[in-house]
């Protein structure tokens, strides 16, 4: 595999070893899962709006962008388990904070209606799960700190 000074990737046998095809059939998944909820959720604030209901901006906004950053976690994790560590590095990064920044957002009062906050929660629950496959020890080996 190629490295440069940017990025950097993991050995092609240690990343087709069982666990790590285990964990990225679970990221896969989660991904898959995630695009469907949040695909659910635009659909959701669509029949709202079309029933007359009030539908404010930021559900909108996120309704939209939530399915697209599903084709952004995709992206990343394809790469990972190609090897490449940068993406891997990446994904975990987001899939650890993302979560906390859609639910933080959510909880500020007036922002969105109590079942739009909860479709968001359960939308985010398996981003959680990934941020925890990607932590798991079949993984750190796959890809050590860099030195």
């Amino acid at each position: 595999m190629e490295t440069n000074a940017h990025t950097t990737t993991a050995d092609a046998s240690v990343l087709n070893s069982l666990p790590i095809s285990a964990a990225f059939g679970a990221t896969q998944g989660s991904v898959k899962i995630y695009g469907a909820l949040t695909a659910a959720a635009l659909l959701a604030v669509i029949a709202v709006a079309s029933t007359g209901h009030v539908v404010n901006p930021f559900m909108w906004v996120r309704a939209i962008l939530l399915p697209v950053i599903a084709v952004l976690l995709h992206r990343l994790a394809v790469s990972a388990f190609e090897g490449s560590r940068r993406a891997f590095e990446r994904l975990r990064g987001i899939s650890a904070v993302f979560p906390i920044g859609i639910v933080g957002v959510d909880l500020i009062p007036g922002v969105c209606p109590w079942w739009y906050a909860a479709m968001q929660v359960l939308c985010v629950l398996p981003v959680i799960r990934i941020a925890f496959v990607l932590r798991g020890a079949a993984l750190r080996a796959a890809f050590p700190k860099a030195r």
